[in-house]
């Protein structure tokens, strides 16, 4: 018995629909897809298609993009964390979203095909998806009102709050990107300096 795949499910589950019985986490492991990783592999290219919604069993990894020759990280994740290119896996379009591995690790794969057919026969794995579609939805929403309203620090100091295993495991120059600054004004921001 893998006893990452149960902690891994029940971590992503509990994120974002706590009740769910544990038949639909039954239904959910059994379509899961293992796979190891090592630090600075991409687990996903652009131009592929996103195949997969990915539980993160162990590790951290981000999710970034190129803009005017500039690496832009848009997502870090981590253990019991659920990270998707959502475009690409909803429209089955090629993705401009890159997926790095920061730390060796493992993740499941949850394919996306499996999990549509899972939805259509139970309501627990459907509520689940459509969950897992609101927080993305909420969470894409306050990272853009965060980057049009809030300061630099106002924006470190809510990462520090809601993410803290990102400002301690996350190379400083990934989380300044994220957070839409140089790697100086981050090095500003940290020492009370900005």
């Amino acid at each position: 018995m893998d006893t990452l795949l149960k902690e891994t499910v029940n971590a992503a589950v509990n994120s974002r629909y706590p009740g769910m019985n544990l038949e639909g986490r039954r239904q959910i492991e059994q379509i899961l897809e293992r796979r190891d990783f090592e630090k600075g592999e991409l687990l996903l290219s652009e131009g592929q298609v996103s195949q997969n919604m990915v539980l993160i069993g162990k590790g951290m990894i981000r999710q970034f993009y190129y803009k005017n020759g500039k690496d832009i990280t848009e997502h870090f994740s981590y253990e019991g964390c659920i990270a998707m290119c959502i475009e690409s896996m909803l429209k089955q379009e090629p993705t401009r979203l890159m997926i790095e591995a920061l730390e060796d690790g493992t993740i499941y794969l949850l394919p996306y095909k499996k999990l549509m057919l899972l939805t259509e026969v139970s309501w627990e794995v459907n509520l689940f998806y459509r969950k897992v579609l609101e927080y993305s939805l909420i969470n894409s929403q306050v990272k853009a009102d965060s980057w049009r309203f809030e300061t630099a620090r106002e924006r470190y100091n809510h990462l520090l709050q809601l993410q803290p295993e990102v400002i301690k495991r996350a190379p400083l120059s990934h989380i300044a990107s994220y957070l839409l600054m140089t790697p100086e004004t981050l090095s500003r921001v940290r020492s009370g300096a900005l």
